[in-house]
């Protein structure tokens, strides 16, 4: 195979990093003379503070923190990843009896086989394989065989040769070794072989846990995505000899139809065991944040605080994870306001908190042109009844946006398959329609987070910003008389 797509050069990331140690330093230089100055107005010279008082004051403060108690006993519990005790786990007793059963032959001289578990977000996916495979390698030590779990996230893996030489790190860090490959600069194949070396020196028995699979789409220009062919040469080494341990690929997606997009070949050597996770109801979410409430010192809960927590969480999705940080971030700000117990009013503060900063974290990273369809979307959305959004609404207001900021406006499928991309980062789903003979048919785009709360934050773009917020309503609230 060829070498990996190109990076960003040394010298270029050198000059960036030259540039922004000037800006700091500039920065640095300018804070201390407006320090110095202040200083001197308002105290004088000869009881101005030296820097070794001013670092015991800062040491005095963070040591009145230290002694104080605090609300959190425990904030492991509050970690969404964290790999919790198996009665902790809640609402998931037939996955949780697949998963195990199928991979419980490790303990023998058997290969389990490939598993395929999907579902929304925070429904117990990856939460179940890890405390499955942590039971696993707990017996195998007992029994002299050397099982591991190489575990990566496929969400911030760019190309397959970032993958693979992922997997090879992963592993070898499991093994306790050193990876002999550099991360760029070699054909994937070399990756290929270093992980090959280390699970076959240093293993019996692996399982290759692959979250988020689906993201891994790799370079344009070839026929399968990325995913796919990751999947074919993982399934297919026990095959060729190429690795002597046994291994097993448990892949986890959120979206249920990724299968389709396996190539042939890889599909025919896969061949997963499917487990499907649902969402959890307020009911499940509920039950969740009670064997975690341990997590904070007795008596710091009050009575409607997991109730709501849960409610907010089953709203987008029966999102665990939602729910789960909803708690750690409620208890961190009453923390900090110095409050001796968390309430209702720190959870709808801590929702507002994580909403925002789930979102500002996804559109920091899109382009202009994702930013305006979406706003567009969400704009309708937030006057709609349902809060949901016709694709034809929704791309006319898009056209109006792009008028107002002299942009380049995209034709009406272009639109619809940016606002499909948009899906996989879970701010927004959507459902083939069609509302009676006359209207023909059309996607209507149902939002994970209050739609306000997208608009809100894209309006931090300037170029968005430039455009009145009660002239896009207005206009929204036109194309909807339109569409009745």
């Amino acid at each position: 195979m060829g070498a990996e797509d190109s990076e960003n050069s040394p010298s270029d990331l050198e000059a960036r990093g030259a540039d922004s140690s000037t800006d700091d330093e500039t920065t640095q230089v300018d804070l201390a003379s407006s320090s110095s100055d202040s200083e001197q107005e308002s105290v004088p010279s000869s009881t101005t503070e030296s820097d070794e008082d001013t670092s015991q004051s800062i040491e005095d403060m963070l040591l009145e923190f230290d002694e104080q108690e605090g609300l959190i006993r425990d904030r492991s519990l509050l970690d969404p990843n964290y790999v919790v005790e198996e009665d902790r786990i809640v609402g998931r007793d037939g996955q949780l009896q697949e998963v195990t059963k199928m991979l419980r032959v490790a303990l023998g001289d058997n290969r389990p086989p490939n598993l395929f578990l999907y579902g929304p977000s925070g429904t117990g996916k990856s939460l179940i394989t890890k405390a499955v495979c942590h039971n696993i390698s707990r017996i195998c030590e007992t029994r002299d065989i050397q099982f591991g779990t190489i575990e990566v996230n496929c969400q911030d893996l760019d190309t397959l040769g970032v993958a693979v030489y992922e997997l090879a790190s992963q592993a070898a860090d499991e093994a306790g070794v050193d990876i002999d490959v550099p991360k760029h600069g070699v054909a994937t194949k070399e990756k290929w072989d270093e992980l090959y070396r280390i699970v076959n020196e240093n293993f019996d028995s692996v399982v290759f846990v692959l979250d988020e699979l689906d993201m891994l789409v790799g370079r344009r220009d070839k026929q399968d995505p990325a995913f796919s062919r990751l999947l074919y040469q993982l399934s297919r080494a026990g095959a060729n000899d190429e690795l002597t341990a046994y291994i097993s690929v448990v892949a986890i997606s959120n979206d249920a139809r990724m299968m389709e997009s396996v190539g042939s070949r890889a599909l025919s050597s896969f061949t997963p065991e499917d487990v499907h996770f649902d969402d959890y109801d307020a009911n499940q979410l509920q039950a969740i944040l009670r064997r975690r409430q341990d997590a904070f010192h007795d008596d710091v809960l009050d009575g409607d605080v997991i109730p709501l927590a849960a409610a907010f969480a089953a709203q987008t999705h029966g999102d665990a994870r939602k729910a789960i940080d909803l708690m750690r971030v409620a208890g961190e700000l009453a923390e900090r306001e110095g409050d001796d117990c968390v309430r209702e009013e720190h959870v709808r503060e801590a929702q507002d908190k994580v909403e925002k900063n789930r979102v500002l974290e996804v559109v920091r990273g899109i382009s202009t042109q994702k930013k305006l369809c979406l706003y567009a979307t969400a704009a309708v959305a937030a006057q709609t009844d349902d809060g949901s959004a016709r694709s034809t609404t929704g791309y006319r207001v898009y056209q109006f946006l792009t008028d107002s900021i002299d942009a380049d406006q995209y034709h009406q499928e272009t639109y619809v398959n940016k606002m499909k991309e948009l899906t996989t980062y879970s701010l927004v789903d959507f459902e083939r329609r069609s509302h009676g003979p006359s209207s023909g048919m059309f996607l209507e785009f149902q939002f994970g987070e209050r739609p306000e709360t997208i608009l809100e934050t894209l309006r931090e773009d300037s170029r968005i910003d430039m455009v009145s917020p009660e002239e896009v309503e207005s206009v929204v609230k036109a194309q909807i008389r339109n569409e009745t």
